[in-house]
């Protein structure tokens, strides 16, 4: 069971928090790169619980800075994008992508007062079709250099939605197999007569730390003589890789706080092999509006058909697994109480990665690098972040099943 001080240790975000701490410790994402197009208009943008302006400069290049103006706390998402920043509306004030103050023309001419502001500003850089923040102190570590980061364009489907709880729900059901089981059943009707609801063993569930995070283990009886496998990557701080998808690639969920009580899902899906067909792909996922937010939602029961229920699809929500992840997550409140759970043997997974980012934020609070922070190029390469979902002989060690890499895929268990 999490204590009440554990919960608020994992799901408080804020500026000064030990877990807000942790995530600054991170490279994180902020926008897609589709949402500040060249010479677009800045974009208010909320980040950890902290209110900013994105916006290109004229090299084209991202800048995030404070949103308030550090003259007379004016908002920026407003201001002009001239002379080689962002200009403040209200006296003229122009901060770079650094929070350098470069002019104030309401002040005298010969004054030096400009040099001394620095501008609450953080570090982007721009890859695979996102913009990547570092909100925390010091030096910025290195990006990391995911596959699904590194890719050709062409073989990478990238987008983002709007969840209403904390980001550590989100996250978490990324890193419960069994639901896969019940929760995504789209012929319902199907499933019971084949007895696939009532009559299926569950799955033994395992776990082992690595130093990305951790790899969960789904393993099931297939006969007599074989087990279904499946590897799950909870990967430190608010991202989980897993088998799904291209047969020769996997999905990515990043979760992103937005405030303590909201956050982006952020999803990849790629493919080693060639170009992904990104036109099936967005068709397979959920419909949202312009700015990132599901049709089915919290406010209209995710449109929720009784007799879709009955017959066609285990929630009644449609085809989209974002949907139907939403409405559990989502459903445990803004923020869940963890310590009225009663977790059982299949929850071990989700128990590890818990323990593993307590020990991340006592990390941080020592005054220590967390794990997955890399400072040196030759530690920025994941050849054991393998994704796999196979059928494997009983007298195979499934432990060691993703050192083959990923194997032809085989139907969802």
């Amino acid at each position: 069971m999490v204590l009440v001080e554990e919960n608020e240790l994992l799901t408080r975000i804020g500026p000064g928090t030990p877990g807000g701490d942790l995530l600054r410790r991170y490279w994180q994402p902020a926008a897609l790169s589709e949402e500040l197009p060249l010479e677009s208009p800045p974009k208010a943008v909320r980040l950890l619980a902290e209110d900013l302006v994105l916006f290109r400069d004229q090299d084209g290049l991202p800048g995030l800075l404070g949103v308030h103006c550090s003259h007379r706390g004016a908002d920026l998402s407003y201001g002009r994008l001239e002379d080689g920043g962002i200009r403040c509306l209200y006296h003229g004030w122009l901060f770079d992508r650094s929070g350098r103050c470069l002019e104030q023309p309401g002040e005298p001419a010969e004054t030096k007062f400009h040099q001394r502001i620095r501008h609450p500003a953080y570090p982007c850089i721009e890859q695979a079709g996102v913009i990547f923040a570092y909100l925390g102190p010091g030096q910025p570590p290195l990006l990391p250099a995911y596959e699904f980061l590194t890719v050709p364009a062409e073989n990478r489907f990238v987008g983002k939605i709007f969840s209403e709880c904390n980001y550590l729900q989100g996250n978490e059901g990324n890193q419960d197999p069994v639901h896969l089981s019940f929760l995504h059943i789209i012929n319902t009707e199907a499933a019971r007569q084949s007895n696939q609801l009532q009559g299926r063993q569950a799955p033994k569930i395992e776990c082992e730390a690595t130093a990305w995070g951790a790899r969960i283990y789904a393993i099931r009886p297939e006969g007599d003589s074989a087990r279904f496998v499946r590897i799950t990557n909870a990967i430190f701080p608010n991202l989980t890789c897993f088998w799904g998808g291209p047969r020769d690639g996997h999905s990515v969920n990043w979760h992103v706080p937005i405030d303590d009580t909201h956050h982006w899902k952020y999803t990849f899906i790629f493919r080693r092999g060639g170009p992904l067909d990104k036109s099936a792909t967005r068709a397979g996922r959920s419909d949202v509006d312009v700015d990132y937010h599901p049709i089915r939602n919290k406010a209209n029961r995710y449109l929720q058909d009784r007799e879709e229920q009955r017959t066609l699809t285990y929630t009644g929500m449609g085809a989209a697994f974002q949907i139907h992840d939403f409405c559990v997550t989502e459903g445990s409140g803004p923020i869940q109480d963890r310590t009225t759970e009663h977790l059982g043997s299949t929850d071990v997974g989700i128990m590890t990665t818990r323990r593993l980012l307590l020990q991340a934020i006592r990390d941080v609070q020592q005054g220590l690098d967390p794990p997955n922070v890399l400072r040196r190029a030759e530690d920025n390469r994941f050849p054991d972040m393998v994704t796999v979902g196979r059928v494997v002989p009983n007298d195979v060690d499934h432990r060691t099943v993703w050192k083959a890499g990923v194997a032809e895929a085989v139907p969802t268990r």
